[in-house]
């Protein structure tokens, strides 16, 4: 049996902008044109320290964005990190030493927090600085962290704007006042305290462990050693329906397992080893007793296998490699490959040779991923919520009980996949087997009637809402004869309010919460409920008496 289930969240992502100094007037089509050969001369030029990096979900990149809503066009890029904060400090990083390396470039750079270079430096920003008016001034120029001020007096200084800057103001500011919008020494040296040590810092957050896997995926994994990240994250993030697929493996097969050592960022380590998991007894995996010298190898390649093998079967079936375009036929692969040639990242190695052909598939794995990437990308479409499909499917799951869908004949065989993780399957009840279906839902309601019985002589009943309550709220003028009629086993058996007891329930949770993000409100929210602040004081429940 599975524990410790992770459940997928909103992912934390960062976003960065690198802007061209304005220096006089061009049309859109040439701005855009030198826009995408920067896109190319960064990426080449910053290769050697992004190849061996393994990204926890998707890499660094960059892409042109044309002009809108008063943002001039730019490189553009995002990132979804996850649980690994330190891809994002990387990417700071990055962009950072852009910057230094491209004069004429101005950066800014943003995550779901908004300004989280302001909040890393807190104890040491001006006093006028706030969330309110730090929109467009935090931008890396010629390397350095800069911020944009706000005039003491409006209009005391000419070249500062009242109000929040746009972007092209911003950008004119920086071009002309450049020694004047320097952040000052203590914030950038939070800053820089964050990111100390790159890109030697690399190294570091690898973490290299032996693993008992199935020869194909050996194979995957040394010609296209990040893929890691995937797999790790597709078990980590498993569901019942993801599990369906490693009930019997076919792609990666257990009986063809061998010792290979993999590589991992320690997060991704950490995700894979803190997870409890037994395989199902069906998939072929067997693991050695805990006291086995290398019961951690056999733990985490079966883990790992499930991960890819969870991969694999959210592939298409009709997929072919024929119907996807190879990485050379692009017309920015050319260029791309000789730029990496002339910054020596092939150091010398003859054409052709192992080496060189393994440094060349992970440029062309490196290209795919940063540079050619596709405009229609999947992880960015917006995710829709069908609110009555939703309630529908909840309604024949907890709604009134129908014979049509009541008609699971769980045998031996379904409490074995249940314990085995699995899924079962619900099917239409056979005709003949109506009878067998109502004599077991005739003992369930007697073994239900039973219960409330032996309830009705403990308090546990004080801590629901009956309708006898609602009735007794409603006629004041009978309260008192209300509670000599109600002796104790007529109480006990009084039908609970189940819709107030839930709505009650809700807006308690969401009164908890306190304005932060919670399951109440993520619920309600979900459906198109938007509650407003609760700003009556929070009345207390009487607790049930034992």
């Amino acid at each position: 049996m599975e524990e410790n289930m992770k459940l997928a969240t909103v992912e934390d992502a960062v976003e960065y902008r690198l802007f061209l100094i304005p220096d006089g007037p061009r049309d859109a089509e040439e701005h855009k044109e030198i826009l995408q050969k920067y896109i190319e001369r960064i990426m080449t030029q910053f290769a050697p320290m992004l190849v061996h990096y393994i990204w926890q979900n998707q890499p660094f990149n960059l892409k042109y964005k044309p002009e809108k809503g008063g943002v001039p066009a730019h490189m553009f890029g995002m990132t979804k990190f996850g649980d690994n904060i330190e891809d994002e400090w990387f990417i700071v990083y990055i962009v950072k030493q852009i910057t230094k390396e491209f004069p004429e470039l101005v950066a800014r750079i943003e995550d779901n927090d908004g300004e989280f270079l302001l909040i890393e430096a807190a104890d040491y920003l001006p006093k006028w600085l706030d969330p309110d008016n730090s929109a467009n001034r935090v931008f890396f120029y010629h390397g350095e962290l800069c911020i944009i001020p706000a005039p003491r007096k409006p209009g005391a200084v000419s070249w500062l704007p009242t109000t929040p800057p746009t972007i092209p103001q911003a950008l004119n500011i920086i071009s002309t006042h450049p020694e004047k919008i320097l952040a000052s020494e203590s914030v950038r040296a939070a800053v820089n305290r964050r990111i100390r040590g790159y890109p030697e810092k690399i190294q570091a957050s690898l973490h290299r462990a032996h693993c008992f896997l199935p020869a194909g995926l050996v194979a995957v994994l040394k010609q296209r050693p990040r893929l890691v990240a995937a797999g790790v994250q597709a078990f980590y993030l498993r569901d019942p329906i993801d599990l369906r697929a490693c009930r019997i493996f076919k792609t990666f097969l257990p009986e063809t397992r061998i010792m290979t050592s993999v590589t991992f960022t320690k997060c991704l380590y950490a995700q894979l080893m803190q997870q409890r998991f037994m395989p199902d007894r069906r998939s072929g995996f067997k693991l050695p007793p805990p006291s086995h010298p290398q019961y951690r190898a056999h733990e985490l390649g079966m883990k790992l296998a499930h991960g890819f093998e969870i991969l694999c079967s959210k592939c298409h079936p009709h997929f072919s490699d024929s119907k996807k375009s190879p990485v050379t036929s692009s017309p920015l692969w050319a260029g791309f490959l000789d730029s990496l040639k002339k910054n020596d990242y092939f150091k010398g190695l003859i054409e052709g040779s192992a080496q060189y052909q393994e440094r060349l598939e992970m440029a062309k794995n490196y290209f795919q991923l940063s540079v050619n990437r596709p405009e229609r990308d999947p992880s960015e479409t917006p995710i829709t919520f069908d609110a009555d499909s939703f309630l529908n499917y909840f309604d024949k799951i907890l709604g009134k009980l129908q014979p049509e869908s009541d008609s699971d004949d769980q045998d031996e065989e379904d409490f074995e996949s249940l314990e085995s993780d699995d899924d079962l399957d619900f099917e239409t009840q056979e005709p003949g087997e109506e009878a067998s279906v109502k004599g077991t839902l005739d003992d369930l309601k007697s073994y239900m009637a039973q219960m409330d019985r032996e309830l009705a002589h403990t308090s546990i009943g004080k801590s629901f809402t009956t309708q006898k309550q609602m009735e007794s709220l409603a006629q004041t003028t009978n309260s008192n004869s209300d509670e000599e009629d109600s002796g104790a086993g007529d109480s006990g058996m009084t039908p609970v309010d189940v819709d107030l007891n839930l709505v009650s329930n809700i807006l308690e949770s969401y009164s908890s919460q306190a304005g932060l993000a919670g399951p109440a409100s993520n619920l309600l929210q979900s459906m198109g409920v938007q509650l407003p602040d609760n700003t009556d004081p929070r009345p207390t429940r009487k607790p049930a008496e034992d």
